[in-house]
């Protein structure tokens, strides 16, 4: 029987900065989270950032008792004294640190209490309306407020942070500054994770595929799929028991002749 592997700690993360290339898949269901352990998966992030995704958390854990998952904040946090209860709200459900794509400050707060902050830098989607959605940092201008971002988030005390649409180049550049891990989402092979959605990896939606991510299966085709399947099987239901086919003799009960006329002689005749 294989023992169950180490729930890695950031100390250990911290400690494989620059040694090998962690996997990373943003989850959404325990039964993703199940899976991506069973398959490996080195870390795992998944939202914190409504009521529902807070209650689904500790499925989460209990689905992948042996991962390293980080929890999204919710968007717009007031204070650095609401942040500071969500990331602790987050550790207390299980989750062995916290996202944010907040500013320095909050993201400062939280760390000063040692809770493990991973911050954002590139493309931030919720922050799009200030850039598009586009690769970020190729300019030479861009490159330098990337850096000094960085840098930013690094003395405010994130262990790790998120890199989204970064040129690859700039973003191996960018990976040999700093002492976080920098999490590639779009950004190229030089970082120290590479992170997909379990949407993309499993094509389970209908826009266009974004340039960045691979799809290894077709989940949207195995959703429809079983939703024919779905519709097949109550419209065969409908037609058997219109036409009595269902239920059959192999699906009832049926009770002793003689028990039953004994019943049925002790009740009498019914009043309609």
């Amino acid at each position: 029987m294989l023992r169950p592997r180490k729930k890695y700690t950031v100390f250990d993360l911290q400690q494989l900065k620059g040694k090998r290339v962690l996997t990373h898949i943003h989850v959404k269901s325990p039964e993703e989270a199940a899976a991506a352990e069973a398959a490996g998966v080195d870390l795992m992030s998944c939202p914190f950032d409504s009521p529902e995704a807070q209650a689904r958390l500790p499925l989460l854990v209990a689905a992948a008792p042996n991962s390293f998952i980080s929890g999204s904040t919710p968007h717009g946090l007031a204070s650095p004294e609401e942040a500071i209860r969500v990331g602790f709200r987050a550790l207390e459900l299980g989750a062995s640190s916290v996202y944010c794509s907040a500013s320095r400050f909050l993201i400062e707060a939280m760390a000063r209490e040692r809770i493990p902050v991973v911050g954002h830098l590139g493309m931030v989607p919720r922050h799009v309306t200030w850039t598009n959605y586009r690769a970020i940092g190729k300019t030479v201008a861009e490159a330098k407020q990337l850096h000094q971002r960085m840098k930013e988030l690094e003395n405010a005390g994130a262990y790790a942070a998120e890199l989204e649409l970064v040129p690859h180049n700039l973003a191996t550049f960018l990976c040999s500054q700093t002492k976080m891990l920098l999490m590639s989402l779009g950004s190229g092979s030089g970082c120290d994770t590479q992170f997909l959605f379990s949407d993309d990896i499993l094509g389970d939606y209908e826009e266009r595929l974004p340039r960045h991510a691979k799809a290894y299966r077709n989940f949207l085709e195995e959703h429809r799929r079983l939703q024919r399947e779905r519709i097949a099987a109550f419209t065969e239901y409908v037609a058997d028991v219109k036409e009595g086919r269902f239920p059959a003799r192999s699906h009832l009960v049926e009770m002793d002749e003689k028990l039953l006329k004994k019943a049925v002689g002790s009740l009498g005749k019914s009043v309609s």
